[in-house]
């Protein structure tokens, strides 16, 4: 009997569908790189719908097909078991040719797609755990294992969770594809004149001022309160900074108010700018002078691609991929996670010589169109489904 999912001869019509499974649809990276990837893919070659365990938001807006459903399942808290049936029933009467999970959250549900007989069956990750950031959880890593029987196909954002997918998890090296993150560089452009461009809203600007700048969720992963207890630093090691070091901390989460209360209660309240979440970051990055990430754990960074391809020079925490993407010295520097001296340095040095700074921005632009280019990835994903499919089919002809 012909697998569920496998394309008849009356779906020859139309392009073979993606479902593509999360956690939850809202702002983050990862759901960032899947609107990408469905914005950017060639209508003709695939369609794609997208399941939330949990929720979607008004994040699904960005999608730029209003064709493309997104459908929540309210999972509740607990094993995913919960939701097995309802997902099993959706994949039944949707016939998808590819499933792609992402992330521990959603990987239990290639049972689901197991059971569905779905053909190609693919798990994507992302990023380290937010309660296993060294990956050094063995709960985790047998999770995993326990799942991958169901997984044809793993892919990898990074080296770095290559490495952790082959090495504590133990996946043979021909079952994984590392595919980095690709960033629009048309839409992240540097600013047109010979200086960052003002931003709306925002009460500093160039040239008076030299903004350092983050942009993302603001949650304990990725640690800003140490961005903001590093800037403080940063005025007391070169108290002269202070007429013209400005910090810009966008994006909305538990840390907002910390972050917050950190600079106000060191007399710096009024050299920053926490706006909360904003819809227009190219244009936020294009009026800053650097871009910085001081995050406990990453996978591929979004924002450090978005920020390079705005010709940004970069400081981050040398943590996941993003030793990946940063040449320290050359595109930016890497410091030690959870070390304010050492990110308050980092400050320092990028702001105490401009020229060098814009040079490292240079170099980052040339390197997003070298190696992280949109059409590199949308290619790479779609060159995975087309041969997974190719063997899905002609596994099928022989059964």
């Amino acid at each position: 009997m012909k697998p569920v999912g496998t394309p008849g001869a009356e779906a020859l019509a139309e392009p073979p569908l993606v479902v593509h499974v999360l956690y939850r649809f809202d702002t983050g990276g990862l759901e960032n790189g899947v609107v990408n990837l469905i914005n950017h893919m060639p209508r003709g070659a695939y369609r794609h719908r997208i399941v939330a365990l949990t929720e979607v938001t008004d994040f699904r807006l960005r999608l730029k097909d209003p064709s493309v459903e997104c459908v929540a399942l309210h999972k509740p808290p607990g094993h995913g078991a919960k939701v097995y049936a309802p997902l099993w029933r959706l994949l039944r009467q949707w016939r998808p040719a590819v499933v792609h999970t992402r992330n521990l959250a959603a990987l239990e549900m290639q049972v689901a797609a197991w059971a569905a007989r779905v053909p190609v069956r693919i798990h994507g990750e992302h990023g380290r755990d937010v309660d296993d950031l060294d990956g050094s959880s063995r709960h985790h890593q047998r999770l995993r294992r326990l799942y991958a029987p169901f997984v044809q196909r793993w892919v990898a954002l990074s080296r770095d969770l290559q490495g952790y997918l082959q090495g504590p998890v133990g996946i043979a090296d021909r079952r994984i594809e590392q595919i980095y993150n690709g960033v629009d560089a048309q839409r992240f452009l540097p600013p047109a004149g010979h200086g960052p461009t003002a931003i709306a809203g925002c009460p500093f600007a160039a040239p008076g001022h030299w903004l350092l700048g983050t942009v993302g969720r603001m949650a304990a992963v990725k640690d800003q309160t140490l961005l903001a207890r590093a800037f403080v630093r940063a005025l007391e090691l070169q108290p002269a900074l202070r007429e013209r070091l400005r910090l810009v901390m966008v994006g909305e989460g538990p840390l907002r108010a910390a972050s917050q209360a950190i600079l106000d209660e060191a007399g710096a309240g009024a050299l920053a700018w926490l706006p909360g979440e904003r819809g227009d970051v190219a244009d936020v990055m294009r009026g800053l002078n650097c871009f910085v990430l001081p995050s406990l754990g990453e996978g591929i960074s979004n924002t450090i691609l978005e920020a390079m391809a705005t010709g940004l020079p970069i400081v981050a925490t040398r943590v996941g991929g993003n030793a990946e993407l940063v040449q320290a010295g050359r595109t930016g520097m890497l410091v030690p996670s959870a070390d304010v001296q050492a990110m308050a340095r980092a400050l320092v040095d990028m702001a105490s010589d401009p020229q060098a700074a814009a040079r490292m921005g240079q170099a980052g632009r040339a390197e997003v169109e070298r190696r992280f280019s949109m059409q590199a990835m949308v290619g790479a994903y779609q060159g995975l489904y087309d041969r997974q499919l190719a063997g899905a089919r002609i596994t099928d002809r022989n059964t």
